[in-house]
């Protein structure tokens, strides 16, 4: 088995393809592999989480600071989602910027986004079944985020209207973030 890993605007951020073998009754494929994976510095991961959301749904854009941050490798096991990464490294040429992939379940592949990002998604389906690996535990107190809609960041969502959560809607813009 094999996937193939495509470095995206942001090279860091890499979408990932597996091998898949279809035929009438539907398709097959391996959604993860330690070694080809480690191969590419991805992992280990440490929890797996799930979100289900309604059509319109936007969460993000979150992240955890450091000591824990966190990398993740998100996938669509039911539904179509535009999931986004924006760059909060500091020093990063590509610090402020974002990239954004449709994932969906009828086109198996994965978003990795390494730590030091924000991420956020929108549900296109009637509804979406998200999953992602982390590596670092869940804490709270680290826990961070940033407005979806922040004009300097530019976020070409392909929704109008998104159902946000009330803590979403009051995050910081990227302006407000200490570059270090």
């Amino acid at each position: 088995m094999s996937f193939q890993f495509r470095p995206l605007a942001i090279p860091d951020v890499l979408l990932i393809e597996p091998q898949v073998w279809r035929d009438e009754r539907g398709f097959f494929c391996e959604t993860y592999r330690e070694a080809p994976f480690q191969d590419q510095g991805i992992g280990p991961f440490v929890q797996e989480n799930h979100s289900f959301s309604r059509q319109g749904v936007l969460r993000g854009l979150h992240y955890q600071v450091r000591p824990a941050g966190q990398a993740k490798l998100i996938t669509v096991a039911a539904g179509l989602i535009f999931d986004v990464a924006v760059d909060l490294r500091p020093g990063s040429a590509t610090r402020g910027q974002w990239v954004g992939v449709n994932l969906s379940d009828t086109n198996p592949r994965w978003l990795y986004i390494p730590e030091g990002f924000a991420h956020g998604f929108c549900v296109l389906s009637p509804e979406a079944h998200v999953t992602y690996k982390v590596s670092a535990y869940y804490d709270p107190a680290l826990e961070r985020g940033l407005r979806w809609d922040d004009p300097d960041l530019g976020i070409s969502w392909p929704i109008d209207a998104p159902l946000v959560s009330a803590k979403d809607q009051h995050l910081p813009s990227m302006a407000s973030l200490n570059p270090d």
